[in-house]
């Protein structure tokens, strides 16, 4: 079972989002704050899974509340969740420790199976707001002298680089006329290689570590 603390400063929002998870089997919402101080306190009382962290709101924002729960609570997850895709948002709550980024108009079932990925280590973030991340992190790309995917093939470089501008199997696979399924395989394969657990850390490692140009 997946704890989850919901952080939102429209009480309706939290109730319509507990009423929403609640059907899922495998999860339960142990506590609701309206600001991020709420949040806080109620993560020391209930010590969760995962939170559930909107940004803007009073008292202490969910940038702070954040910095503030993975520092004092590392393994805990923080899924920001929220209707803010603008760069000074998305940068400060990935250098603060979010964990995952999504927007409030992520459908029911994507939403709960990024709760279970972010529980499960890997890193969901929304394709709306997956471009700019990667653009600011090339931008500060480290020198290429690691010895990370070094034995990547030029294939698997060639699908990494795809998979670092943001695009989907579906895709990767008619740029480069590659059924769905193989790409899949190359996927798995550069996701091993790499010991990373999805796509998004593929990506930030390869732009970080300049594996991609």
């Amino acid at each position: 079972m997946i704890r989850l603390v919901i952080c939102d400063d429209q009480e309706v929002v939290c109730q319509g989002l507990k009423a929403i998870l609640s059907t899922a089997d495998n999860l339960d919402v142990v506590g609701i704050a309206n600001n991020g101080l709420d949040a806080l306190d109620l993560v020391r009382k209930q010590y969760p899974d995962v939170v559930l962290m909107d940004l803007k709101m009073p008292v202490m924002n969910g940038i702070h509340a954040t910095k503030e729960i993975k520092e004092e609570f590392p393994k805990i997850k923080v899924l920001v969740l929220t209707t803010y895709d603008g760069d000074a948002w998305l940068f400060d709550a990935i250098r603060n420790g979010a964990d995952g980024y999504l927007l409030k108009d992520t459908a029911r079932e994507a939403l709960i199976r990024a709760i279970e990925d972010i529980h499960a280590g890997q890193t969901p973030l929304d394709s709306k707001v997956a471009g700019k991340l990667f653009r600011q992190l090339s931008k500060q790309a480290l020198p290429g002298d690691t010895t990370l995917g070094q034995d990547l093939t030029r294939r698997e470089k060639e699908i990494l680089k795809l998979i670092s501008h943001g695009m989907a199997n579906a895709e990767i696979a008619t740029r480069l006329f590659l059924s769905e399924g193989t790409v899949r395989n190359y996927v798995s394969g550069i996701l091993d290689k790499l010991d990373v657990e999805d796509r998004t850390q593929a990506a930030v490692l390869a732009l970080r570590f300049g594996l991609v140009e």
